[in-house]
């Protein structure tokens, strides 16, 4: 990375750097950032509106109109990718621009920009992957000057996910079960409804997520009876996983609550570039040499809270979310 940066007048990577900056997405206080930001979404919504109409026979006439703007939006998001890949090195400062080109098309964020330009070309008729473009709006909503709740959302299914895990093979084993015992109470009274154990599982999931289409029903007592039992484990089904996750709200603000006083303590949300002073520091270092405490952080597509991780050094690239340490000394300001 040193000596690719050699390479590069300073006039290059002033304008790379720029670059970077305003394709990223999260930062408020950067006009041309968030200008960016909101053409992106613009995009994306006349992209899929525009896809959305041509479905409608009264709109054939428009059916140019709506190409011109499938090919329009397209073309921008290319240029966007081609962008994100020629400034990937700022993104991922540890590996060369190849190594960082690549990790980014490995990532979430590139397969998901990938996805929402291939169709054009090679799946016209995979909708389900033009579709793609509205996961493209989450990434826009992410963190800025203010706590966000989709990062909250993030780190809640983290913390949890090996309960949530456990939870979901419950749910799994329940649902088996229960396919397999309608299935052998009712094949007989039903053959057309319950032909296989799959059919079971159709009614098995409607049943315990509480959904009930009601398409396929028991009609014999002893269906009906399990059809109960099921319905009753159904309800607790859904609330294990809810239970957990809200708990792990609770467990998140809780945390933030014991580590800011709100009434005199303000959020900072900082853009690591590459002169800042924390580059390189852990939070204990920043703590005592700043006075300022990081409470959360983004690095690439991961969001998670560096309190929790020993390892964890300061980037250029990092989003951070700090706040000043009320016992620190005015007059060492920060320099980030």
């Amino acid at each position: 990375m040193k000596n690719y940066n050699q390479t590069m007048t300073k006039s290059e990577q002033t304008t790379k750097h720029r670059v970077f900056e305003i394709i990223q997405i999260g930062n408020r206080s950067d006009t041309a950032s968030r200008a960016f930001d909101y053409l992106i979404m613009t995009l994306i919504i006349a992209n899929i509106t525009a896809m959305f109409l041509d479905t409608f026979e009264q709109f054939r006439s428009w059916h140019t109109v709506f190409r011109f703007v499938e090919i329009f939006t397209v073309a921008v998001f290319i240029v966007e990718y081609i962008l994100r890949l020629w400034t990937a090195v700022y993104l991922y400062p540890e590996r060369t621009p190849t190594a960082a080109a690549l990790r980014f098309v490995r990532s979430f964020d590139g397969i998901v920009d990938l996805l929402t330009i291939l169709p054009v070309f090679f799946l016209s008729g995979m909708v389900v992957f033009r579709m793609m473009r509205v996961v493209r709006i989450l990434r826009l909503f992410k963190i800025n000057a203010n706590f966000d709740s989709f990062n909250v959302i993030t780190s809640v299914l983290y913390e949890k996910r090996r309960q949530l895990i456990s939870s979901i093979f419950i749910i799994l084993i329940l649902m088996l079960a229960a396919s397999l015992s309608m299935y052998s109470a009712e094949h007989e009274a039903q053959p057309d409804q319950f032909k296989n154990a799959f059919s079971g599982i159709w009614w098995s999931v409607s049943t315990l997520l509480t959904v009930g289409y009601g398409d396929i029903y028991p009609i014999t007592l002893a269906g009906r009876i399990m059809a109960i039992i099921i319905t009753f484990l159904g309800v607790g089904v859904v609330a294990i996983p809810t239970g957990i996750i809200s708990a792990g709200f609770v467990e998140q603000y809780t945390e933030l609550s014991n580590n800011t006083d709100e009434s005199d303590i303000h959020l900072h949300s900082i853009v690591i570039d590459a002169d800042s002073a924390w580059i390189g520091k852990s939070i204990d270092e920043i703590s005592s040499e700043y006075g300022y405490s990081i409470v959360l952080c983004e690095r690439g597509t991961a969001t998670f809270l560096p309190t929790k991780s020993e390892t964890y050094t300061v980037r250029v690239g990092d989003f951070v979310i700090a706040y000043k340490n009320r016992s620190a000394d005015p007059g060492n300001t920060m320099n980030a």
